[in-house]
């Protein structure tokens, strides 16, 4: 089921700019945010009781990737937190992945690291010697993720299709790498518009410094997620 709100990437360095950042928001208007490496280690757990505390939804984006056992300890403790969504690296493996279902449980949703955004198909092939297509390469990942359990896979706009084809309509594809028309790209290689995103069959996007750095972050968001939904 696609989520109406974009997710909005915290990149803040402090628990203050957060603070900040969220204060400009009326307190009736519930976000879905994601916090990132960045924030978490600078910060801790708090921030993330904090953003739940003030009845926003939490993506938890660490991107865990270790032996099967060490990730579903680390996923209990995440599991504690009353985080919604967080995230593993498909490269883990299967059985990495379903010992992260195991200890995160049923309730939060759990997605997996295709291939990250940043990365290009020459990339791929050169640094980490897989000599497949770019899309291949997802897509296989994809299988391997709904094989283990999980719900879904961050991916690039532009492999949606073929990961829905790969696994199943139901499949979360979460979506970094939105910029509105005009935007700066900054360190994305693989971007997409909020609308066509949506015209794809995104289920979730996030968005990041075209609302966090904005003058007006407020109508930033609000126009952003006006053409993510459609209305």
């Amino acid at each position: 089921m696609r989520e109406n709100r974009p997710v909005i990437a915290l990149d803040f360095p402090s628990f203050d700019d957060v603070k900040s950042f969220l204060a400009q928001f009326p307190t009736e208007e519930k976000l879905y945010v994601k916090i990132g490496m960045e924030l978490y280690y600078a910060a801790g757990p708090e921030i993330v009781r904090y953003v739940k505390m003030l009845g926003h939804s939490v993506f938890l984006d660490l991107k865990l990737h270790d032996i099967p056992n060490t990730v579903k300890s680390a996923m209990k403790v995440l599991s504690e937190l009353g985080v919604d969504m967080t995230n593993v690296h498909a490269a883990g493996g299967v059985d990495m992945m379903k010992a992260a279902r195991e200890g995160l449980g049923q309730g939060p949703k759990l997605i997996a690291v295709t291939q990250l955004t940043s990365t290009s198909e020459e990339q791929m092939h050169s640094d980490q010697n897989i000599q497949t297509s770019l899309t291949e390469s997802v897509a296989h990942y994809a299988r391997k993720t709904a094989e283990a359990g999980l719900d879904g896979v961050v991916c690039s706009a532009h492999e949606v299709e073929a990961i829905k084809a790969a696994t199943s309509q139901d499949f979360i594809c979460l979506t970094p790498g939105i910029r509105p028309a005009g935007s700066a790209i900054g360190d994305q290689k693989r971007v997409m518009t909020p609308s066509d995103a949506r015209a794809i069959g995104s289920d979730y996007i996030v968005v990041g410094r075209p609302v966090t750095q904005a003058q007006d972050p407020v109508e930033a968001y609000r126009a952003i997620k006006a053409e993510w939904t459609g209305l």
